[in-house]
């Protein structure tokens, strides 16, 4: 499933009236950044236990770390 299929399924599976806020809220932030790059994190860790709560990113960033290392993320 790619991002968004997996951004499509976690809002169309909420419940009123979050999903129509949601929803709205997507489409406003696509309509203003529509060559942003999209995330979706499902709030699990590698071993598949949930640690964080579900959500959706635009663009992109680079986080650097006090040791060098970078990683993206939005």
């Amino acid at each position: 499933m790619n991002v968004q299929e997996q951004i499509k399924e976690y809002i169309t599976g909420q419940s009123e009236p979050k999903r129509s806020d949601m929803q709205e809220l997507h489409h406003i932030i696509l309509k203003i950044m529509p060559a942003r790059k999209l995330w979706f994190l499902d709030g699990k860790n590698s071993e598949n236990k949930t640690v964080a709560n579900p959500n959706i990113g635009y663009g992109l960033d680079t986080i650097k770390y006090v040791d060098g290392k970078t990683r993206e993320f939005y």
